[in-house]
């Protein structure tokens, strides 16, 4: 039995997506959240520079004694988790698209991927879709744009609509029947790409499997919580707190939302 919290970093508020599967996973888990938004999205930055905010991340989870850190923004996971695992001695959850369990349901054999620059360049991304796509056509489709318009809070806005429809459009002319979301903050997309897609064309993200890992990894290393507690979160972002707060409203954690210059 360990309570002390489990610490989950992205490039903003996406990686809350995967914080909201893993504490309905894990209730009794605590969570502390860092919300990197001053420097979103990691996609745009070098493989050096990914690396040293996501180093810059975990220490300050580790000054908050979390027992494992789950990296949940992909683009870091697959530029900086091999080094972050080799420097420090907890357990990291990493994250990439879910391309095998749409190339396995897929009918038409061709899987759109959307995803930032950083991932669809990294060669963790290309090994995964060359070992679990035989015989599938992968679209690849850069979703510039859309992180910052997320972290403005502009779900809904005609830009946000236009973008998306612009970067559907050619894959579905493609015979496209699953979008993989390569990216922790497109989860809060679907609203809007349910009205751009056709109903045969299957959404999926990381995110329950993600949560699903993270109970695997605990129970290996004995770090569940105390299962007669109830876990406490807290988040924390290096900008505005208002879109963050406005994320979580509806898991009524918005006072939970602290400003921390990291």
């Amino acid at each position: 039995m360990d309570n002390r919290p489990i610490g989950i970093f992205d490039s903003g508020i996406g990686g809350t997506s995967i914080w909201s599967e893993i504490q309905e996973l894990l209730p009794n888990e605590d969570c502390i959240y860092l919300a990197d938004s001053k420097n979103a999205p990691y996609g745009e930055q070098s493989n050096e520079r990914i690396i040293a905010l996501s180093t810059k991340n975990v220490e300050h989870l580790l000054a908050q004694d979390c027992k494992m850190a789950v990296v949940a923004c992909n683009t870091a996971t697959t530029n900086a988790i091999e080094y972050l695992r080799d420097h420090y001695s907890i357990p990291f959850i990493g994250i990439e698209p879910a391309i095998k369990p749409a190339a396995l349901r897929s009918q038409s054999k061709i899987v759109g991927v959307l995803a930032t620059k950083g991932t669809l360049s990294s060669s963790l991304f290309h090994s995964t879709s060359k070992n679990h796509a035989a015989g599938i056509t992968i679209l690849e489709q850069q979703g510039t744009g859309l992180v910052e318009l997320i972290e403005a809070g502009q779900l809904q806005s005609p830009e946000l609509f236009g973008l998306l429809e612009s970067y559907m459009t050619p894959m579905l002319e493609q015979g496209m029947d699953h979008l993989v979301l390569g990216c922790t903050h497109y989860p809060y997309l679907i609203p809007v790409l349910r009205k751009i897609l056709p109903k045969n064309v299957t959404i999926i993200d990381s995110g329950r499997a993600v949560a699903k890992q993270t109970k695997n990894v605990l129970e290996k290393f004995n770090l569940l919580a105390d299962l007669n507690k109830k876990g406490k979160h807290q988040f924390y972002t290096n900008i505005n707190k208002k879109v963050l707060a406005g994320i979580l409203t509806p898991f009524n954690m918005e006072s939970n939302v602290n400003f921390l210059d990291f």
